[in-house]
């Protein structure tokens, strides 16, 4: 499914006509040559192995094509993007909604609701050319757990909330929770896929995440003994006061101070 808003986020006549996912190729010759599946990919993916695959695929081919993954990427798609997202997934509840910001090639988002066909994902992504691959991508995996979304986080607050948004290399953390935080229902999490120097994020960026209103920042680790090297999740909580509150207070508060 894709949803559209009224947006100015676009790449032009270009990006519209892109070619679609669609088919994964021309003749055989020409397609790429995608990684074999990796013996941990059974355990996350279980008996929707086959789609994963397809979608391992799709990035190899359409993914490179449309530049959302780099062609040096392809020998490791697997470790380092599809099973690197997916085994996020016992991050989060049963047949909880997820918000997946700044979606791009669907990592986390299109591999989490593979492993999770219980999820109701929705994709944030702000440029066309990716939304509409995004929209071909999931029709082509047939998941119907997936809605596509086009235009930019902060568009969607107070359109759409959720208990889990999920974010991957997308910005620094200060700028990430702007971004996510007002997305949460009230004791919500944010899962942010970070890098290794997650911690010193944290005690740099905590005060913009406590004036956001969260509460609380875990690390956790997932991919043990899956991964060679795993997958790192900061988890930031929400307290029960919503962003959106806090910014009326604070209006109101300069506009009694005017008076």
């Amino acid at each position: 499914m894709t949803d559209v808003p009224a947006s100015d986020v676009s790449e032009g006549p270009a990006g519209s006509g892109d070619a679609q996912p669609g088919s994964i190729g021309g003749p055989a010759d020409q397609r790429p040559v995608v990684p074999s599946t990796p013996a941990g990919a059974d355990e996350v993916f279980g008996d929707r192995l086959v789609v994963a695959e397809h979608f391992t695929r799709i990035l190899a081919d359409s993914g490179v094509s449309h530049g959302l993954i780099g062609p040096r990427e392809i020998p490791r798609l697997w470790e380092r993007h599809v099973l690197n997202c997916a085994v996020i997934h016992p991050a989060i509840a049963a047949d909880q909604m997820v918000i997946d910001v700044g979606s791009g090639a669907g990592l986390p988002g299109i591999a989490l609701a593979i492993a999770r066909p219980d999820l109701d994902l929705h994709l944030i992504e702000p440029m066309l050319r990716r939304t509409n691959w995004l929209s071909a991508a999931v029709a082509e995996l047939g998941l119907v757990n997936v809605t596509v979304h086009r235009g930019r986080a902060e568009e969607f607050v107070g359109i759409l909330r959720a208990p889990v948004v999920t974010a991957r290399a997308v910005a620094r953390l200060s700028e990430l929770a702007k971004w996510c935080l007002p997305l949460l229902l009230p004791g919500g999490s944010l899962l942010a896929i970070k890098g290794l120097s997650v911690a010193e994020e944290v005690e740099s960026d905590r005060p913009v995440l406590r004036r956001l209103g969260a509460i609380d920042e875990v690390i956790e680790t997932f991919g043990i003994g899956i991964l060679d090297q795993e997958t790192t999740v900061l988890r930031v909580v929400m307290g029960d006061r919503t962003v959106q509150r806090e910014r009326t207070k604070r209006k109101k508060s300069k506009a009694k101070r005017r008076g």
